[in-house]
């Protein structure tokens, strides 16, 4: 090969690394798809905990939260009425710096006895407590949830990737901020059309959330504080505590909803826990310990 040629090609090489770097560093990070752990096997809910309102732990009632067609079906069939019974899957394990990526979309008919707000609502639940934490009558747990919504097909916006705190309060723009819920930037998305959500957690400090790869939510310093939680126990929620890790789980709130996929990037030792800003918490790329 000439040397001209390769010393062109060595270039672009080095071009290329950098803009991956820098989008690693300043943007949303990416890796190759083998990089993710599928969290849903496609055949089985294995590895996953059930916690239905008025229910003991891992009672599916209703078979709410099963497979069908290599996905996680959410129904609500046996719900007439729904009567407050919001259910969480969990999946088993605790999470601190890490990706979670979810593909789903809305299908069907809210049951009967679903609250108006809760019509094509869904979430992801971050920084939860555990499953086996949550009492019988417990209606969400203690968690910073990434509220997924759909839109009515009225012309009017309804985004999603949205923030609710159900027995927590985060910083939003340089602020604390005690509202139950804020929205995100995000389009509307109407009909039964697949949506892939992400969600960037970094421990105690920064979170950030993107639908179809575009960033639409940032917030920081997460705590545990405030309402909108019931019959938990006292003890596992110490208000003003901030939240560095926890459980994920994925919600039932009366409107059926499908996932066809729920994958987890794990950012430990990827991060700089000296540094003082987030944008420097990613280390260097050939930083051996990173699994990205």
């Amino acid at each position: 090969m000439p040397l001209a040629k390769f010393l062109t090609l060595t270039s672009m090489k080095k071009a290329l690394w950098l803009i991956l770097v820098t989008t690693s560093v300043f943007g949303q990070i990416t890796a190759p798809q083998k990089e993710w752990k599928q969290l849903f096997n496609g055949k089985d809910l294995k590895n996953w905990d059930i916690k239905i309102r008025n229910y003991d732990l891992n009672d599916n009632f209703g078979n709410t939260f099963s497979v069908k067609d290599k996905k996680i079906v959410v129904n609500t069939d046996a719900y007439d009425p729904f009567n407050y019974r919001y259910g969480h899957m969990f999946y088993k394990g605790d999470f601190s710096y890490y990706k979670i990526a979810v593909e789903y979309r809305f299908v069907g008919d809210q049951a009967k006895g679903g609250e108006d707000w809760a019509w094509r609502n869904s979430g992801i639940m971050i920084h939860g407590q555990p499953a086996s934490t949550m009492l019988k009558d417990q209606d969400f747990p203690v968690s910073i949830e990434v509220q997924l919504l759909g839109g009515k097909g009225d012309g009017k916006p309804r985004t999603t990737c949205n923030l609710c705190t159900p027995g927590t309060h985060v910083t939003y723009e340089n602020k604390f901020d005690t509202r139950h819920c804020i929205n995100s930037t995000s389009k509307t998305f109407d009909g039964d059309q697949w949506v892939r959500a992400e969600v960037e957690v970094l421990g105690d400090s920064l979170i950030r959330h993107f639908i179809n790869n575009e960033l639409v939510m940032t917030y920081e310093k997460p705590v545990i504080g405030g309402g909108v939680v019931s019959g938990f126990d006292p003890k596992i929620k110490p208000d003003g505590q901030p939240l560095s890790h926890g459980s994920i789980s994925l919600q039932s709130e009366s409107h059926p909803i499908e996932f066809r996929k729920v994958e987890l990037l794990e950012l430990e030792g990827c991060m700089d826990p000296k540094a003082k800003n987030y944008k420097n918490y990613y280390q260097k790329a050939d930083n051996k310990k990173c699994k990205y």
